[in-house]
């Protein structure tokens, strides 16, 4: 299989099928293009895929770098007679950005495609066309007339995703539009990373976990598994998070901007994350002139929360990507903070100085 690199790597992540708990193509696809550059590769009980640089020594640090492949969804929960299809999200997502939008239906092997939709502006009561539609009142339209005809393609529990074309726009075609930028593109800063690192493996001084984990997005997190096998030293949870460096948005509200560098958290809704950690990626980032940026707000939570738990305690860091319309088919990165994220990963592990 072609190994894709940068912007045609996250491209392709990006528009792979995997909600939670059905991340088998995007495992599929990471597995491949890691294949070559680690020295073990393995998929775990629970579906995370685990590639490892190390040489044997078992005195050295263990460090876990952590990106979650699925994104958010829904699950099928009925078929009427008449072919539509009932569904639950299987994530956060907001129930105002979903009729009308471009669906996928199905599993890893059969999919089809729909449109989310409920009665038009015409057929609703005048005292409702100004309310939020409730998820209950929505459904899928996948084009057939039938319970029967549904069921030669999918049943109850099928997945879905948003979709959602990947487009580039803004100055210099800098920004990014895409479903799943949550988390595939920490999974992309993750693949580059090891890529060139599994090159001067001589130069490391620890061994490198990168775990490319399942089901974060409905807190039942396979980094969690991963952390309580592997029991690393220290971690670093590659993420997106939401910015809301939008119109109308008070400075102090504000988590950060877009094309100012990865995010790093000094605390979130479930995490305080190591103070010496946080100051080795701000001194690493300004040493080597790499963007960087502290998130102000403290707000979400992320694998992080199960990683730092787990064992006899795990010291830990997160980098995140600053995106807008988080949870959307519509989420909004920048091409020079996946570039600056990556840089930065990639110059603390050559230059790794914290010790135990």
């Amino acid at each position: 299989m072609k190994k894709y690199e940068g912007l045609e790597l996250l491209q392709k992540l990006c528009l792979l099928f995997g909600p939670s708990g059905c991340e088998d193509n995007v495992a599929d696809f990471i597995a491949e293009q890691v294949n070559g550059f680690s020295d073990r590769l393995y998929t775990d009980r629970l579906g995370n895929v685990i590639a490892v640089i190390e040489n044997g020594d078992a005195d050295r640090p263990k460090i876990m770098l952590s990106a979650h492949m699925d994104e958010v969804g829904f699950m099928i929960n009925e078929i009427t007679e008449d072919g539509y299809l009932k569904f639950d999200t299987v994530g956060g997502i907001d129930e105002r950005v979903l009729c009308g939008k471009n669906v996928t239906v199905g599993d890893e092997v059969n999919k089809i495609k729909g449109i989310i939709t409920s009665k038009a502006i015409h057929h609703k009561k005048r005292e409702d066309r100004d309310k939020v539609t409730p998820l209950s009142s929505m459904y899928i339209d996948v084009g057939l007339s039938s319970r029967d005809d549904v069921l030669k393609y999918l049943d109850i529990g099928a997945y879905g995703t948003f979709d959602s074309e990947f487009i580039f726009f803004g100055s210099q075609n800098k920004k990014i539009k895409s479903k799943a930028i949550d988390d595939r593109l920490g999974c992309a800063v993750l693949i580059e990373a090891m890529r060139s690192l599994f090159e001067r493996k001589t130069e490391l001084c620890a061994d490198l976990y990168f775990c490319f984990t399942v089901r974060e997005e409905i807190g039942i997190s396979g980094a969690q598994v991963a952390a309580q096998t592997i029991r690393p030293d220290f971690a670093i949870v590659l993420e997106a998070t939401a910015i809301a460096d939008i119109a109308d948005v008070p400075e102090n509200s504000r988590v950060a901007s877009l094309s100012e560098g990865g995010v790093i958290s000094l605390m979130d809704r479930s995490t305080i994350y190591d103070r010496a950690l946080t100051d080795f990626a701000l001194d690493t980032a300004n040493k080597n002139d790499i963007k960087a940026q502290v998130k102000k707000y403290v707000s979400g939570g992320n694998d992080a929360s199960h990683i730092h738990k787990s064992g006899y305690g795990v010291r830990t860091f997160a980098l995140s990507a600053p995106v807008r319309y988080l949870h959307s088919p519509a989420c909004v990165a920048d091409t020079d903070d996946f570039f600056a994220m990556t840089n930065l990963v990639r110059a603390m592990l050559l230059n790794w100085k914290i010790n135990l």
